[in-house]
């Protein structure tokens, strides 16, 4: 055995048995290279390989870190979540409890552990309102009809050219501009489903499918969801044959809550399946841009050769949530999605269409994104390490490959509805299992958000969690 590979054995041993825990940093080059008296050489190649095996990750200008996936065995992802499906609805009622949810955040200053919005620090906000301010100097623009659909012929430009950007040629006439994503989701299972259809989704979900679904009258059905791969493709097609289902709703990248990206074979292979059911399936592509990875990931819409993926998509957790700008890209359903978006809203804003086409022109997205993804990737990392320390013995966390949000499985004997009534008390958020199913499947789950800068209140908040959590499931 090679010098470096003995060392690289020495490090992992000691990260298996927690010495060095997710999140922490381990000795610099310089400093391992003085304690174990080899050359620097040898310590950046034991470093590498042990990033090769997934047990360390370098940041720039900071040093080599403990990986997101060098969990210890009792942290790990198996077991976020159910392991059959689970019965359809009758009705889904998760609405008030997440908008209940949502107004406490606003009290008070509450830490907004529970948010279920990016934090918007990292956003170029007065950038974004110059561009308006410009914009809206235009008496040509003030009519309402510059707004009607499918919307601003050079906003519609800038996204093709996006999705060109990152390797998926979109014809720009396939997009509809919508008032944010919830609304491109809501229009596009109008579009395929009517009330009483059956919509299956993953489990647990984005609440927003579920709202879609209730606001709709139709009726859920939640298959299992891998932490890490999906949904399970297997028990969708067993569903499948068993009862007629309307649609699929799916969020294949950095899904909300458990911030896994589904490998490509498997997008393929659901793709596949759903399209050869004639099932139309409805694509949530809101966080991806918000990759940890090296490459911006692929969609269900790329591998859709019969125009059944309706894929939506919005720049609020990218670039700003305040314009609420969102689009659809809805296949063989792109008439009828138009003409639902006339009939419900008539207009998207054309105002802060023009700003963000004309940011998206002018002032390097890209450099933007990249800023943001690396706050989050060392946010989370942070986050992780800071669970894994103060939550109690049992717990379990997800391995976000993107996205702002942590999945958090605490002991059976803690119940997230009450852990939230506690926190709320103290001015901290959290998003109780609840608010992800139809069910009471993760009433001991608990998703936590951070996007926010890392401070002190933030510490503070994630170990009060932690010991509120701890006295709950004694």
């Amino acid at each position: 055995m090679n010098l470096y590979e003995r060392l690289a054995d020495d490090i992992e041993n000691l990260i298996r048995k927690g010495v060095y825990r997710p999140g922490d940093r381990v000795p610099s080059v310089r400093q391992a290279s003085q304690q174990h008296r080899i050359s620097i050489t040898t310590v950046i190649r034991a470093y590498v390989l042990l990033e090769s095996r997934g047990m360390l990750e370098s940041r720039p200008q900071s040093g080599y870190f403990v990986s997101l996936r060098a969990q210890e065995g009792d942290r790990s992802a198996d077991g976020l979540c159910p392991t059959r499906p689970i019965a359809v609805s009758a009705s889904v009622d998760v609405g008030r409890l997440v908008l209940s949810t949502l107004r406490s955040i606003s009290v008070d200053r509450a830490v907004p552990l529970g948010s279920p919005y990016p934090d918007p620090e990292l956003f170029p906000f007065e950038k974004l309102n110059r561009y308006a301010c410009a914009v809206g100097r235009n008496k040509a623009l003030w009519g309402v009809t510059n707004g009607l659909p499918p919307g601003s012929p050079d906003l519609l430009r800038q996204i093709a050219r996006r999705y060109l950007e990152n390797g998926m040629t979109v014809d720009p006439n396939e997009i509809i501009v919508t008032v944010g994503a919830t609304e491109a989701i809501n229009l596009c299972l109008q579009a395929v489903a009517k009330a009483g259809d059956v919509i299956a989704v993953e489990s647990p979900t984005f609440y927003a499918m579920l709202h879609a679904i209730e606001r709709s009258g139709m009726k859920a059905i939640e298959v299992a969801t891998h932490p890490e791969y999906g949904i399970d493709i297997d028990e969708l097609a067993r569903i499948i044959d068993s009862q007629p289902i309307a649609a699929c709703m799916v969020m294949p990248n950095f899904q909300n809550p458990l911030g896994f990206q589904m490998p490509d074979e498997r997008k393929r292979a659901l793709v596949e399946l759903l399209a050869g059911a004639d099932v139309p399936i409805i694509e949530n592509g809101v966080c991806n841009e918000l990759y940890f990875g090296k490459a911006h990931p692929s969609t269900l819409k790329s591998f859709d050769e019969k125009g059944m993926v309706l894929h939506c998509s919005s720049f609020s957790k990218s670039l700003t949530a305040a314009y609420r700008i969102g689009w659809a890209l809805p296949g063989r359903y792109r008439d009828q999605v138009e003409k639902l978006k006339f009939l419900n809203t008539l207009t998207t804003p054309v105002i802060p269409q023009l700003a963000i086409a004309e940011y998206l022109k002018r002032d390097g997205y890209e450099h933007h994104l990249r800023r943001v993804r690396r706050n989050y990737a060392q946010q989370a990392s942070l986050m992780r390490a800071m669970v894994t320390r103060f939550f109690p013995a049992g717990t379990r966390i997800s391995s976000p490959a993107g996205g702002y949000v942590l999945w958090v499985e605490l002991p059976s004997k803690v119940d997230s509805m009450m852990l939230y009534k506690l926190l709320l008390e103290k001015r901290i958020t959290i998003g109780p299992g609840y608010m992800f199913s139809v069910s009471d499947s993760y009433r001991n789950f608990i998703r936590l958000n951070y996007s926010s800068p890392w401070s002190t209140e933030i510490e503070q908040a994630v170990i009060t969690v932690g010991k509120l959590a701890t006295a709950c499931a004694r």
